[in-house]
């Protein structure tokens, strides 16, 4: 990743105080086809004394273009390793490559302009002669039967019409001036007359069908998906199948879709700041005291009553975080960068449309249409795809909100009987504080098939704790710790004294390292699994593989995922400490070698000692085993607590701590996932580890019982032409379930 998607752990170019968006077009060319043998624009330019270069222009062949070409339709911005594939595939540098990409979508954008401007020539043509023959019929009256002026009273059916035609109009336009003030917080001036009407306009960066999407001042129809407009937003459609953007729509069908979105997104917004009030009559507190639940019977005179079949999930949080409000709405309004925020609740998430950026290079009124997979750490559990809008709004001073809210909330019913889930508005209202800390209130509320859950979760779920704001809150207060600790320049390696580019390198990898194992237990689109019906397994484990060929980040061949998950009574805090403890983990670990293992690189990722990446060796039973070392990443919070590690070999190990590119370093990561079970009947109420209550960084008291989700991933074969035989699949299915006694053996429980 380059640019501003490169915000994730490794925060290469996170700016706390950041109140736009980079622009990735730098460079422009004469043709999509043509690249220049040396810098691109102006940055050679003749100011430093030295007269200028000339520009040498490197002709494509015609294989090149078509490969190039093809790529482009697929995948407009292509990241660092794919122009690294292109680049060696067609014996043409990177920065060909990148400038080839640049110039095509300068192109691109030229000829959809250049196409806009025909048709506004035209719409701008007929609406001349319209108006010049009303005002010709209202100036001009005359007599239907002499011909002659026509006396007061006397108007024609024509006349007549083109009257409540005008009114018709004036009341749309009167609506729309309602709406716009509604959505952008700030009053429009009257637009009674033609003069005023286009200044509105031009001050509506607003997806009304009035304005770009790039925020240009011209005039237009809605701009159809697949292109970047220089504003670093990326509005490439997905591959997924049944998403229709509405920009794709034409004429008076896209003008009401994005209306239909508007009145959602601001109704949303809304019932947001509502459930968000401290002292909202939404909320009550529940029997035991410890925790709020939402008021169902004042939710529904208020907004709407619960459909039938729909289990629900409302929660609400606040918390204090590291990190600004303006910082905080750039995250959340980039898909990107959300996902690399909460890596362990978003399994995927891709921008759909882009209906406005904001005003004035803000996000203020910003609103977007997404896609996203919200995960729970467990087979058991199926990822929740939602398809929805995400409002923004700054409601003051250093007082911003966020909210989402699935698209089919309103609509027909028919529609929707179909979904396991829907998203009710959902979000947080974020408020800056002194030291550039912000306070969250975060609203969680969600409506779903509870029959598509395994009976082990349903409390878990039901508890709020799943998918639930506390979980959301935990998340951002512990990555943004992680964020505020790498961007300080204290390092804190306990053993090594690594640069800080080495440590962003091994940060980089244990973030890949712990993606690709999440994916791998929930089944994500994020990576091309195919899912085993094996009918030797049980309904509890989950069977996946993949062919790997061009993939340098995990070895060629066949690879299978296997998970599972059992409930095991011991709290979630003693189960992580037990796991995550390398002088006991040759009592599970078949890597250790039968002894302890030895951690030679700590990197704190926060003030826990849990939260970190470390590097670990086995002790060494022959010459061959010294070349292979353990990467392990550990992380815990109230809601969740993760063991993942992968072996990685020691040559390429060294590039990665010498600052290399992480992206060639093949993993296949196994490890846990532990969460509390949240079922009060194993244990007293009060030690509940899902009141709400929990101390940052625990998991709840001894008392507790906690959910274990495995996971392993195997190279099988390393020929991806090679079939998989069941044989691979008794041998990992028997490898989780004697982990899974050893640690039950080893916790001394049953």
């Amino acid at each position: 990743m380059e640019g501003h998607t490169d915000m994730g752990l490794i925060c290469e170019n996170f700016d706390t105080g950041l109140t736009g968006r980079m622009r990735d077009d730098e460079y422009e060319s004469r043709s999509g086809s043509d690249n220049f043998d040396g810098a691109s624009g102006d940055d050679q330019d003749a100011g430093d004394g030295h007269p200028k270069r000339k520009k040498r222009y490197h002709r494509h062949t015609p294989h090149q273009i078509q490969e190039l070409e093809s790529f482009f339709k697929e995948c407009p911005h292509p990241d660092e390793k794919q122009r690294l594939d292109l680049s060696k595939r067609l014996s043409l540098e990177n920065k060909q490559v990148k400038f080839w990409f640049q110039n095509r979508r300068t192109q691109m954008k030229t000829q959809l302009e250049r196409h806009e401007n025909i048709m506004l020539r035209q719409e701008n043509e007929r609406l001349r002669a319209e108006n010049n023959m009303i005002k010709d019929a209202m100036s001009n009256p005359v007599c239907n039967s002499c011909g002659g002026p026509a006396l007061p009273g006397q108007i024609s059916f024509e006349e007549h019409q083109i009257r409540i035609e005008n009114a018709r109009l004036k009341d749309e336009l009167t609506r729309i001036v309602s709406l716009t003030n509604k959505f952008l917080g700030k009053p429009i001036s009257s637009l009674s007359s033609p003069m005023s009407l286009s200044a509105a306009n031009s001050g509506l960066e607003l997806g009304i069908g009035m304005k770009g999407i790039g925020g240009s001042s011209n005039v237009g129809t809605p701009l159809p998906m697949g292109l970047d407009f220089g504003d670093g937003v990326l509005t490439s459609p997905p591959a997924i199948p049944g998403i229709r953007s509405p920009m794709g729509l034409l004429g008076n069908d896209a003008q009401l879709e994005r209306s239909i979105f508007i009145d959602l997104a601001l109704a949303a917004m809304e019932e947001l700041i509502k459930m968000a009030q401290a002292d909202s009559p939404l909320w009550i507190k529940s029997l035991d005291g410890e925790k709020e639940v939402l008021n169902h019977e004042e939710y529904a005179r208020l907004f709407s009553p619960k459909p039938a079949g729909y289990a629900t999930d409302a929660t609400r949080e606040t918390g204090i975080v590291i990190i600004n409000s303006l910082a905080l709405i750039e995250t959340l309004m980039d898909a990107n960068r959300w996902a690399e925020m909460f890596p362990s609740i978003i399994a995927r998430a891709v921008p759909l449309d882009v209906i406005t950026n904001g005003m004035g290079g803000t996000r203020n009124g910003a609103l977007l249409l997404m896609h996203s997979e919200v995960q729970l750490l467990s087979p058991l559990v199926p990822i929740r795809q939602v398809r929805f809008l995400r409002f923004c709004k700054q409601h003051a001073e250093g007082v911003w909100a966020v909210v989402d809210v699935s698209v089919e909330i309103g609509r027909d019913a028919a529609n929707t009987q179909f979904m396991t889930c829907r998203r009710l508005p959902s979000g947080c209202v974020v408020q800056d504080m002194p030291n550039g800390y912000s306070k969250v209130t975060w609203v969680e509320h969600w409506q779903y098939d509870e029959s598509v859950v395994h009976q082990l979760y349903r409390p878990l779920l039901n508890s709020g704790i799943g998918f639930g704001a506390h979980r959301w809150i935990a998340t951002l207060q512990r990555q943004c710790e992680c964020l505020a600790i790498l961007m300080s320049s204290i390092t804190s390696d306990d053993h090594t004294a690594l640069s800080q580019a080495g440590r962003r390198s091994m940060l980089k990898l244990a973030q890949r390292m712990t993606s690709n194992f999440c994916s791998g237990v929930c089944a994500s689109s994020a990576r091309k699994w195919e899912s085993l019906p094996v009918g030797t397994l049980g309904d509890d484990m989950r069977v996946m593989t993949r062919k790997n060929v061009d993939d340098p980040g995990e070895p060629p061949g066949i690879v299978l995922s296997a998970a599972t998950s059992v409930w095991m009574p011991v709290s979630q805090q003693r189960l992580f400490n037990f796991l995550r403890n390398e002088q006991l983990r040759s009592e599970w670990d078949i890597l250790s070698n039968g002894g302890p293992m030895q951690e030679m690189v700590h990197i704190a990722k926060g003030q826990g000692h849990g939260n970190c990446v470390s590097l670990l060796r086995a002790s060494a039973v022959n010459a061959n085993d010294s070349s292979m070392l353990i990467l392990q990443e550990t992380w815990t919070d109230s809601s969740c607590s993760v063991v993942v590690y992968a072996p990685v070999d020691v040559q390429s190990l060294n590039v990665v701590m010498s600052g290399g590119d992480s992206a060639y370093v093949a993993l296949l990561p196994s490890g846990f996932a532990i969460l509390p079970d949240c079922q009060s009947s194993r244990y007293s109420t009060s030690n509940n580890s899902c009141n709400g209550n929990i101390p940052k960084g625990g998991g709840g008291k001894d008392e507790g019982g906690s959910l274990l989700t495995v996971g392993f991933q195997i190279l099988v074969n390393n020929l991806p032409t090679a079939k998989l035989t069941m044989e691979s699949v008794d041998t990992v299915n028997n490898l989780i379930s004697c982990t899974i006694q050893k640690i039950k053996g080893a916790l001394r429980v049953a």
